[in-house]
C-alpha cells in the first residue's frame, strides 16, 4: 500500500472577511481610525466602494437622530380631516403616496394618517364621508430620537411612517422607514421617483424652498440666473462646492442675489434649501 500523501492542492483563496480581518489586525483606536483602515482596504481592492459606503452608513447610523433626516413639515403633502373622500381621490392620484398625514387646523397639528389603500373601499360609493371617518392613528416621535431606536420601533410595531414633533409638541416634519434605511443602503427609488417633480416651492416673491437635487440649468432658467459650476450639476452640489465643506442645518451661503440656507442635510448630502432673494447695493 502506498502511504504517500497525494500532492497538496493549492491553498484556497482567503475569503473577504479573512482578508479584511488580517488587514485590520492593527486594532483601530477609534471610529475615524477604523474608517481610515476600511478606506485603505477599499483602495487595495479588499472591499468594493458600495460595501464601504454601507459600512460608513452603519457606523454613523447610531449617532444620527430623527431631526437629521426627517422631511420638514413645509414639504409634507397633507389632507384635512374634514375633507370629503371625493376631494381626496385627485390628491392621492396626483402625489402617489401610500400615506398622508391628516391635519386638523394647520400643518403643526397632525391628528391621524390616511392610507391610500383605505380609499379603495370607497372608490365607487360612500365618497361623501370625510377623511376623519377612515383615518388611522398616527405614530409620533421626538426630533431627538436616535435612528437605530426608531428603526427597531418601526419593525416591532410594523409601522412605516411617523410624525416628528419638536420640544413644544408641534409637528416638525415626518419620517418614513425608507428615510431611515437610506442612511445605510443609500437612496431607494420607488415607482414615483422617476416622475417629474417640482424642485421649487414659492413662499413669497422673495422666499422659496429649493430641493438640493434641482439641476443648475433648471435653477438658472427658473430664476433667470447664471450659476456656474463645472464640477456639479445640482444646486446642492453648487452650495457644497462654494462653501468648501459639507454644511449642516442652518449654514448659509450668499452668492450674488441669492442667500441659501440649509434646511435638511446629513453628513453625506444636502436635501432641502431655503432661498431668499436679496438686493445688492
Amino acid at each position: 500500500m502506498n502511504d504517500e500523501k497525494p500532492p497538496s492542492s493549492q491553498p484556497q483563496q482567503k475569503g473577504l472577511i479573512d482578508r479584511i480581518g488580517q488587514f485590520l489586525s492593527g486594532e483601530p483606536k477609534d471610529q475615524d481610525d477604523l474608517l481610515g483602515m476600511l478606506k485603505d482596504a477599499q483602495e487595495k481592492h479588499l472591499l468594493d466602494a458600495e460595501a464601504l459606503s454601507m459600512i460608513e452608513g452603519v457606523l454613523h447610523f447610531s449617532e444620527m437622530r430623527v431631526r437629521d433626516v426627517m422631511l420638514p413639515r413645509v414639504q409634507m403633502h397633507v389632507v384635512s380631516k374634514d375633507l370629503s373622500l371625493d376631494a381626496v381621490f385627485p390628491l392621492a392620484l396626483e402625489y402617489g403616496h401610500s400615506r398622508f398625514p391628516v391635519i386638523e387646523d394647520d400643518r403643526s397639528k397632525v391628528v391621524g394618517v390616511l392610507l391610500a389603500k383605505d380609499l379603495l373601499a370607497y372608490a365607487l360609493d360612500n365618497k361623501n364621508q370625510t377623511v376623519a371617518d377612515i383615518m388611522r392613528a398616527v405614530s409620533v416621535v421626538p426630533e431627538s430620537k436616535r435612528l437605530n431606536v426608531l428603526l427597531k420601533e418601526f419593525r416591532t410595531e410594523r409601522n412605516h411612517m411617523a410624525i416628528v414633533v419638536d420640544e413644544y409638541g408641534m409637528t416638525a416634519g415626518l419620517i418614513t422607514i425608507e428615510d431611515v434605511l437610506e442612511q445605510i443602503v443609500g437612496e431607494i427609488e420607488d415607482e414615483h421617483d422617476g416622475l417629474e417633480e417640482e424642485y421649487v416651492q414659492k413662499a413669497s416673491d422673495k422666499r422659496y424652498t429649493v430641493k438640493a437635487l434641482m439641476p443648475i440649468d433648471e435653477f438658472n432658467e427658473y430664476f433667470s440666473a447664471d450659476l456656474q459650476d463645472d464640477e456639479h450639476d445640482t444646486v446642492g452640489g453648487f452650495v457644497v462646492h462654494q462653501l468648501g465643506y459639507m454644511p449642516k442645518k442652518g449654514d448659509k451661503l450668499e452668492h450674488g442675489q441669492f442667500r441659501f440656507e440649509v434646511m435638511h442635510a446629513d453628513d453625506r448630502r444636502l436635501f432641502l434649501l431655503k432661498l431668499k432673494l436679496i438686493e445688492k447695493a
